[in-house]
């Protein structure tokens, strides 16, 4: 499956180290100049959820969703908000964001998770940029340490969702439409936040551990996921639900396959297969020729501008899909 042209999205500046205020205003002229870049295909005027339509986003960092957590651990649970301006519907779609980095390394701060979020946010949802514990091991070249670090993850996701419904009259979330999204270690999590249980996992790792969450399947009631080249640890636990999945992988991802050959993950192509033989609404776009982070030879210390625009048509993907299953879908209500 080749890649397609697509509309690009907007590239946002703030990008900068002394970009360090709490409210990080975006520039409009900027965001015009990109809307009519000559690859932007939009037609008529922009639409709500589904395109830039927003002049300014308002960015609100290191806060905090888990307030009884230990001073230790403090870091791991903060966020960023991102937010249209000026904005009054009283209750808006929530993205929460996870970073990559292999469940050792990477934050909220990503140049990825920054970028998507503006963008997103410049639709009109609200975006959260979660950081979540890492690991003090080596998950990469262990198997069970890599299950009980996504398990933790899990949990903090969880953890998460449960204080945006708990806050949704203060960030004006419509708690019926929260997705989970991510880019690699990231995707991965959100799709085990939506279709694994806590005992799922546990059984995964073959050993107990208390602080995991055992409850029923999707707690959280997640609405979507966005699955940034990440993976699924079974295929058969896509029978435990229905939540919409969107994937985009590159076909010679050797950090997180995208299919199964040879790994202990099910990538995106694996799952995309699946999902369709349990009629799981979903779509994937396959960057053919491409690696991990969609780059040509991944490289996690360098992303050129040609990444970064294939960075924004993976967002403008998910944005078109997220807009058909959560506004268009019946049921669904603008």
């Amino acid at each position: 499956m080749a890649t397609q042209p697509v509309a690009i999205w907007p590239v946002l500046p703030g990008e900068g180290k002394d970009h360090m205020k709490i409210l990080n205003y975006i520039s409009a002229s900027v965001i015009c100049s990109y809307l009519f870049h000559p690859g932007y295909s939009q037609t008529g005027p922009p639409v709500r959820y589904k395109d830039p339509v927003f002049q300014t986003v308002k960015e609100e960092k290191n806060l905090s969703y888990f307030s009884d957590s230990p001073a230790r651990q403090n870091k791991s649970y903060r966020f960023d908000l991102y937010q249209p301006e000026p904005d009054s519907v009283a209750a808006r779609p929530l993205i929460i964001w996870m970073h990559g980095g292999g469940f050792k390394f990477g934050s909220k701060r990503s140049k990825s998770i920054r970028l998507w979020s503006k963008a997103f946010a410049s639709t009109g949802y609200v975006c959260a940029a979660i950081n979540y514990r890492l690991s003090k091991k080596n998950p990469l070249f262990n198997f069970r340490e890599l299950v009980k670090s996504c398990s933790d993850a899990v949990v903090d996701v969880q953890r998460a969702v449960g204080f945006f419904k708990k806050n949704y009259v203060l960030y004006r979330i419509d708690t019926s439409r929260i997705v989970l999204a991510g880019n690699s270690a990231g995707g991965i999590i959100a799709l085990q936040a939506a279709y694994s249980s806590g005992a799922e996992l546990l059984q995964l790792q073959r050993r107990p551990d208390s602080n995991l969450i055992t409850g029923p399947y999707n707690p959280g009631n997640i609405g979507a996921v966005v699955n940034f080249w990440g993976a699924i640890f079974d295929l058969e636990w896509l029978k435990n639900g229905r939540v919409p999945i969107v994937s985009v992988h590159g076909n010679k991802d050797k950090i997180v396959p995208i299919d199964h050959k040879g790994s202990s993950f099910y990538g995106s192509l694996a799952i995309h297969a699946r999902a369709d033989s349990l009629h799981i609404p979903n779509r994937l776009k396959v960057y053919e020729g491409y690696s991990h982070e969609l780059q040509k030879h991944f490289n996690p210390f360098f992303t050129g501008r040609a990444t970064r625009q294939r960075w924004q048509e993976a967002g403008r993907f998910a944005a078109d899909f997220l807009y058909e299953e959560l506004f268009l879908t019946p049921g669904s209500h603008l």
